[in-house]
């Protein structure tokens, strides 16, 4: 009996050609689903970032006006709530209100308007493609939106 044992052919048993090529297909229908709705996140991600950006901006030029009894003008920008502005009206209680400017996260300088289009002042990224204007990732950020 033993004999039998050892002379028999193990089972070798591997995949066929159909198999692996529907597990191939298989594959690349779950990654043209789900490679599209990756791909955007980084996107995504910037634009919440811009508007964090902005609404801590916002809060630190709501202290300054609270201080200063008014926002800085758009001559004095928003490197006023860094730096002591030089230009006039010279705030006669100023404080660090940002220890440095953010960069939007396309890497440019947030845009600064006093008196505002949308609201009393603006603070505004220009998205993706550094242009006012545009559509959906190059859409401009604003401190008037929700």
């Amino acid at each position: 009996m033993s004999r039998l044992l050892l002379h028999k052919a193990p089972c070798a048993r591997g995949f066929t050609l159909i198999e692996v090529m529907i597990v191939i297909v298989i594959l690349g229908v779950l990654a043209a689903l789900v490679v599209p709705r990756v791909m955007s996140r980084p996107d995504e991600a910037r634009v919440v970032a811009a508007r964090q950006d902005i609404a801590s901006l916002m809060q630190a030029l709501r202290l300054y006006k609270l201080d200063n009894r008014s926002y800085p003008t758009t001559q004095q920008g928003l490197e006023a709530l860094v730096s002591r502005p030089t230009l006039a009206p010279l705030p006669p209680n100023w404080k660090v209100y940002v220890e440095r400017l953010p960069r939007d996260p396309w890497g440019n300088p947030y845009q600064y308007l006093n008196p505002g289009i949308n609201g009393e002042v603006d603070v505004m990224s220009y998205g993706a493609d550094g242009r006012s204007g545009g559509d959906g990732f190059d859409a401009d950020i604003g401190s008037w939106q929700p």
